[in-house]
């Protein structure tokens, strides 16, 4: 399998998790943008989690080779609610069983920005 043929399948991969992909590019970092299905101030975390089991799924199935990915969740075409991104060694120490799913997640969620009226808030909003 091409490296190409490894990615060209992450987008339905995405969506198959209930993740509505606006765009992707799936180079080195991956770039995703999804609209959420959950517009209020906040980034839902469990939109975060779908996408990033998809992932995971297709990693531990070797049908993908884990990058840098860097999220962008819109409510609607350009109208940012917040970013967030995973680094490809965080994927790898997850499959590899050196880190766990709580310590993926929280490294995850630590890098997890808000846009709120103009100005980007980082940090635990819970």
């Amino acid at each position: 399998m091409t490296g190409d043929e490894r990615t060209s399948e992450v987008e339905p991969a995405l969506r198959s998790y209930g993740v509505s992909v606006e765009s992707i590019d799936e180079g080195e970092p991956l770039d995703l943008t999804y609209m959420t299905a959950f517009p209020g101030r906040e980034v839902h975390r469990g939109e975060i989690g779908r996408a990033l089991n998809a992932l995971i799924d297709r990693a531990e199935a070797d049908a993908w080779d884990p990058v840098r990915v860097e999220g962008t969740v819109v409510r609607s075409p350009g109208d940012v609610l917040g970013t967030w991104h995973a680094e490809a060694t965080w994927f790898e120490e997850l499959i590899g069983y050196e880190i766990s799913e709580t310590e993926f997640s929280t490294r995850v969620l630590e890098t997890l920005t808000h846009v709120d009226d103009g100005r980007v808030d980082a940090g635990d909003h819970s």
